[in-house]
């Protein structure tokens, strides 16, 4: 077979594809998960059924295809993404659009948070995830963040995903308009600190939480044993210090915000 040959055959591949993942994407938004049948997907899109199992392996693996597809899509029209000067408001911002998405495509939401099973994560969540992870390092780096990262990026989650799926619980005219806001203002205040300038971070778990996030830019200065043992007294300093009251000393107060 010529590569001029493949070429094509992998374009037609494709598009079938593409055709597949919309048909099935227009069934879940009209009906809900259980509209997506091999059947009823195949009929709209045209093809037979050996054809979605060899692209998609079973109906497990087509319904992360069109979890995936859909939230891309959503993402692609919104320009509200691009990072701005601020990794605290990207946070925010991030945080407004991931609920606005479960709310205007609540099938798809419900398809990537609604239907957990143990120790796993669909595809598209895992793709959300690494971009709030990428969000909170700025954070990090920017010595704003009280706590690991890790922790943050798991409290982010956990919130917001609890907010969208009640909101999408909830009758359109009985939601709490204010609740998302309410709830992601908490959060992030528990979260990040004011902007400071470089060389004043506001408590010794930012600077920790700065250290840890630029640690891997210094793999050449450390040996693989001391850059180990380094993130983890880097961790427990975080962990440790990251809700501890400024302590006065013979020199005055120390430096940071008031406690909350």
């Amino acid at each position: 077979m010529t590569a001029e040959k493949i070429s094509e055959r992998s374009e037609r591949s494709a598009d079938t594809r593409d055709r597949i993942l919309g048909a099935a994407a227009e069934l879940l938004a009209e009906g809900g998960s259980d509209a997506v049948s091999t059947r009823a997907v195949a009929q709209a899109a045209g093809v037979q059924a050996p054809t979605l199992y060899r692209l998609f392996g079973d109906k497990k693996g087509l319904l992360e295809a069109v979890a995936t597809y859909g939230f891309e899509r959503y993402l692609s029209d919104k320009q509200s993404l691009r990072a701005t000067g601020d990794p605290v408001e990207d946070l925010r911002r991030g945080w407004d659009l991931h609920i606005d998405f479960g709310l205007t495509h609540p099938s798809f939401y419900v398809l990537m948070y609604g239907a957990v099973r143990p120790g796993e994560r669909p595809a598209a969540a895992e793709e959300t995830y690494a971009v709030l992870v990428g969000t909170l390092e700025r954070v990090a780096r920017a010595g704003r963040l009280r706590v690991p990262v890790a922790a943050a990026a798991q409290m982010v989650q956990a919130t917001s995903v609890g907010v969208a799926l009640t909101l999408i619980a909830d009758p359109a005219g009985a939601r709490d308009s204010d609740l998302s806001a309410r709830t992601r203002d908490t959060v992030l205040a528990s979260l990040t600190t004011d902007p400071r300038p470089t060389n004043d971070l506001d408590t010794p778990a930012a600077r920790a939480n700065a250290l840890a996030a630029v640690l891997p830019d210094l793999s050449g200065a450390l040996s693989p044993g001391e850059a180990v043992l380094l993130g983890e007294w880097l961790q427990r300093l975080a962990t440790t210090s990251g809700t501890a009251t400024p302590t006065t000393s013979a020199t005055g107060p120390a430096a940071g915000d008031t406690p909350l």
